[in-house]
């Protein structure tokens, strides 16, 4: 088939968007053919510092289409049949009367004759391009209201080798004048200049020799992989950073690296400043030896081959960096002049937000809250308190103020500095972990305790004030506080009890800033739990809206959980029936326990007899619903008396023998020995449904029979709710 090919040929593209605007360009342009009846073959996309390219195949022309439609009445006026001609763009003559056996209808009977490819294409890329989904775009030259990233040099369309013709001229608006061609340009430096193409072939091989690598995977494997040559050469290597990677890619046309030296008098600084300066101001990759240590050399991209090897390019960027270093020689020498506890007083003076008091008030309540899990996961209450007190410090030094990057990094060289214990120095760095869903988490028990400190106050605080995250948005990243939540959890096996957790936290909000005493800190999330039938467990600790309070945040962590379980490819209907449980086995706030009692029922329904019981609870579920819109509810309840069945008799003594075994094992942590008890249920449940009719005629002894079922579907959702269950 012919190929088009489209290049949208601008000033630079800020790197940050390039990939998602060749998404873009595919998407529109594949729903916009498809649309059209062309169908596209072998379409991809590709994107550098100043252009976008599409190629794909297409047919030369679209098929003729005939398309019948049936109308109203023939005897139809008014706003029907004037509607009916709008939607076809027929006239009332041209419309077929028929005869359908149920009246006399009006057909439309719409012919569309093929067009040619070519004069589709100039039809709808004018279009795609003015609605392109740029994150932010700009106006230039004049008075044309056409917006792109960056000033829209040339637009080259080719299809078949031949010029599609088309400006995007648009009403009054002139579209800057720009019309589809068959010329684009090479490197801006070295190759200078325009010159025309007949084909994809043909464009990347002309650009290729005019200094322009077209493909980013190219430029990426040429940037990553020249940067590691120049490391090895010196003995090192480079400290991995793919993003840093990409962006650079984004940053150049003809990838050159080059190797720059590091001052020896910077080498004393923190490897981690360092890297963020070099990373940040200047986009250069960092170099290591190979026992870890920080290398004193770094590595740039230039965008040109420079004639004496690059060695003026790398001098330049090397006084460059040694200004940037200075400036952070100074934060780090001006900030290590005091204790890193004398940053504290001017956190007082930090909002951290309008309703949740300043970040000195955070620390108070982080100081407090750490020292009460420490002795639940195996640390020293003080040393969790003294972490806790200084996790924050570092955010009034002048350092962190320039590099927010390293706040807790740069905590911990100062608490270091200070002589405070290695423990907790450890923990300032590691409590804002993880991340991200490639970041570890922290695993020593001290760290363990601040870092969940952190994170439950935060979401504890929004959640109190009604500041919950929405399908739009998410402004103080709460998904991501869960999940580090679930991840600390999960990955060090740490058995918690979180409703407990939630609420000491929510009693961490001191009276001094008002928020506990406000009749509305946290009750919208409260009432929520209480309306839809929230009730405190017997016993409770906690003043019932407290209780139920936890219980609607501890609904959010729990929905975190199943979508981290989906984007792992496991099983998460079967958290959602472990979480719907109603037995009161316990667990039911501790993730790692909850996560093994999935682990179990999995295991169970993908069994046998797991899977037979589940589709008996389906079919008592079914008749009880049927039955209960007649006369219900049935209750599950029974007499002994009316089993007239010995099928009956010994479904209902299976559930009085299985019922307490399953609660009793579950009790124990004895997962698999609860879910062999709910299998002994499988034999009396098959017979029961093969040999004993539900709906007997005698209503006494139906609505026996149907209490029997409701306490089948009790007892099994005593253990596991089986109506999360999918598939």
């Amino acid at each position: 088939m012919p190929e088009l090919l489209l290049e949208l040929f601008s000033e630079e593209i800020p790197a940050r968007m390039q990939a998602r605007a060749a998404e873009d360009l595919a998407r529109l342009m594949g729903e916009a053919l498809k649309g059209a009846g062309l169908p596209a073959e072998g379409l991809r996309t590709l994107s550098g510092p100043r252009r976008l390219a599409l190629v794909a195949e297409l047919p030369a022309g679209t098929a003729a289409v005939e398309e019948e439609r049936r109308g109203p009445r023939a005897d139809a006026t008014g706003p029907a049949l004037e509607g009916f001609l709008r939607a076809t763009g027929l006239t009332r003559a041209q419309l077929e009367e028929r005869d359908t056996g149920k009246g006399v209808y009006l057909y439309a009977v719409i012919r569309r004759p093929g067009r040619a490819t070519p004069d589709v294409l100039a039809e709808i890329i004018p279009g795609l391009l003015r609605r392109f989904p740029w994150p932010k775009s700009m106006r230039w030259g004049g008075t044309s209201g056409f917006t792109w990233v960056r000033p829209l040099k040339r637009i080259l369309c080719l299809f078949g080798g031949e010029v599609v013709p088309f400006s995007l001229l648009q009403g009054e608006d002139d579209g800057h004048g720009l019309m589809a061609g068959d010329v684009t340009e090479g490197h801006r430096i070295m190759s200078p200049g325009a010159f025309t193409v007949r084909s994809f072939s043909d464009y990347a091989t002309q650009l290729a020799a005019r200094n322009v690598i077209i493909d980013p995977v190219e430029r990426a494997k040429l940037v990553r992989d020249g940067i590691a040559a120049l490391a090895a050469a010196e003995g090192g290597e480079v400290v991995p950073d793919e993003g840093l990677v990409a962006e650079v890619a984004g940053l150049v046309e003809w990838p050159v690296p080059l190797l720059g030296r590091i001052d020896d008098s910077f080498m004393d600084l923190p490897p981690e400043l360092m890297r963020t300066t070099m990373r940040v101001n200047q986009r250069y990759f960092a170099l290591r030896r190979p026992d870890g240590t920080a290398a004193p050399c770094f590595a740039l991209v230039s965008n040109i081959a420079p004639r004496d090897g690059g060695r003026a390019v790398a001098a330049g960027n090397e006084r460059v960096l040694r200004a940037r270093l200075s400036d952070a020689r100074f934060f780090w020498d001006l900030d290590r002049k005091q204790r890193l506890e004398d940053f504290l007083p001017k956190l007082e003076g930090v909002v951290f937000h309008a309703r949740l008091g300043t970040q000195g008030q955070r620390v108070s309540r982080l100081e407090r809250l750490a020292a009460w899990l420490a002795p639940k996961l195996g640390a020293e209450p003080a040393l969790a308190a003294r972490a806790a007190r200084l996790a924050k410090a570092d955010l009034a030094s002048g350092l962190v103020g320039e590099f927010p990057e390293l706040q807790g990094i740069i905590g911990r060289y100062y608490a270091l500095k200070d002589g405070e214990d290695r423990r907790v120095a450890e923990a300032i760095a590691a409590h804002y972990r993880p991340l991200g869903p490639g970041d570890s988490v922290p695993s020593e028990p001290i760290a363990m305790a601040v870092a969940l400190a952190d994170k439950i106050d935060q979401l504890v605080g929004f959640f109190a004030v009604d500041e919950r995250p929405t399908g739009s948005g998410d402004p103080y990243a709460l998904r991501r506080a869960a999940l580090g939540v679930i991840r600390i959890l999960r990955e060090n096996g740490l058995r918690l009890g979180l409703s407990d957790v939630l609420a000491e936290a929510f009693f961490g909000f001191p009276q001094a800033l008002g928020t506990t005493a406000e009749p509305e800190f946290g009750m919208a999330v409260a009432q929520e739990k209480m309306k839809a039938g929230f009730q405190p467990a017997p016993g409770s600790d906690h003043p019932p809206m407290v209780a139920a309070f936890a219980a609607g945040l501890l609904d959010f962590l729990a929905e975190r959980l199943r979508v981290q379980l989906r984007a792992e490819g496991e099983r998460h209907d079967v958290l959602a029936a472990t979480l719907g449980s109603a037995g009161g086995a316990g667990g039911g706030d501790d993730l790692v326990r909850l996560l093994a009692r999935a682990a179990a029922l999995r295991a169970f329904l993908e069994g046998e007899d797991g899977a037979n019981l589940l589709t008996a609870y389906r079919r008592a579920a079914n008749i009880l619903r049927i039955e209960d819109r007649k006369d219900g509810p049935h209750r599950a309840e029974t007499d002994a008396a009316r089993f007239m069945a010995e099928e009956e008799k010994a479904l209902s003594a299976a559930l009085d023998a299985t019922l307490p075994r399953a609660l009793a094992a579950l009790r124990a942590e004895e997962d698999t020995a609860a879910m062999s008890a709910l299998a002994d249920l499988r034999a009396p449940v098959d017979a029961f449904f093969d040999k004993v009719v539900v709906n007997d005629a005698d209503q006494g002894l139906r609505r026996n029979r149907l209490g029997l079922l409701a306490r089948l579907r009790a007892a099994i959702d005593q253990v596991a709710d089986f109506s999360k269950i999918e598939g």
